[in-house]
């Protein structure tokens, strides 16, 4: 079963979620760009923590069947970036975050904030 860009988001998002990131949002690009339909952008706290984000999204997408593009990032762990097509996922550090400021950049984008 192949899942929609809209459940991979989700999917995506729990998965940071189940390992404690920080701050998670769904930013719909549909209409935006013609690369993909959904950012997922969070945060962590340390690099360690960023690399167990990406290895649980990695993890659960690939249990869904789901594999990833490409992957950028995961050696420095300050911003790990998993392409799963129509879904792109943003794990950064908080300084990281607020230095490329993804939500400022892509404002025009709706932004819905993930809770468990």
């Amino acid at each position: 079963m192949t899942l929609t860009a809209e459940e991979k988001s989700k999917l995506i998002a729990k998965a940071a979620s189940d390992k404690k990131a920080l701050d998670t949002v769904i930013m719909n690009m549909h209409d935006l760009t013609t690369t993909t339909d959904y950012f997922v952008v969070c945060s962590a706290t340390s690099s360690t923590q960023i690399r167990a984000i990406a290895d649980n999204i990695e993890e659960e997408m690939s249990n869904a069947g789901e594999e990833f593009l490409h992957k950028e990032g995961y050696r420095n762990a300050e911003w790990i970036l998993l392409d799963f097509g129509n879904c792109i996922v943003h794990v950064f550090t908080e300084e990281a975050r607020r230095f490329y400021g993804l939500e400022s950049l892509w404002g025009e984008a709706p932004i819905e904030h993930y809770e468990d």
